[in-house]
């Protein structure tokens, strides 16, 4: 059974947690679909993991093509992840559900906290996941680091 991760964006682009958390979990043996709302995002996504990390190079995806199912990491706007994601990244206030949280190694919420449509949104996913018993973290940025500010065991 997975966990949900709020990741509350003050400090970092979105692209550039994206790509530490892509880093991280392909590391621990994951896949990752990362899922956003508009195709804007995600081709600035697939440009910027085509260029960096600098010294290397992270293997991904744009959904749709016809090597879906071996991509390391995917990115989409549809719920489905056709590479068997062990880690689905959100941004934008991408719907996940709590049937989701539980059959993923992790699930991460990314939310900017400087828009406050985004953070209602992210709140309401708060209530929502835990609300349906899953377990969840609320990490921030706001000291300069990221650090856990509050868990919800899975109940």
């Amino acid at each position: 059974m997975g966990e949900a991760y709020f990741y509350h964006l003050t400090r970092s682009a979105p692209e550039a947690t994206v790509q530490a958390l892509a880093v991280k979990s392909l590391a621990a043996g994951w896949r990752v679909a990362v899922r956003a709302r508009s195709e804007g995002l995600l081709a600035r996504l697939d440009d910027l993991l085509w260029l960096r990390p600098e010294d290397g190079f992270l293997p991904h995806g744009r959904a749709g093509g016809q090597h879906d199912a071996m991509q390391p990491v995917l990115l989409t706007t549809g719920p489905d992840a056709p590479n068997r994601a062990d880690c689905v990244i959100a941004l934008e206030g991408a719907e996940i559900s709590a049937e989701e949280v539980r059959a993923q190694a992790r699930v991460c919420i990314l939310f900017d906290g400087n828009d406050e449509a985004a953070l209602t949104q992210a709140r309401g996913q708060w209530k929502a996941l835990t609300g349906a018993g899953c377990g969840a973290q609320y990490w921030s940025e706001a000291s300069g680091q990221w650090r856990k500010e509050h868990e919800k065991p899975a109940s």
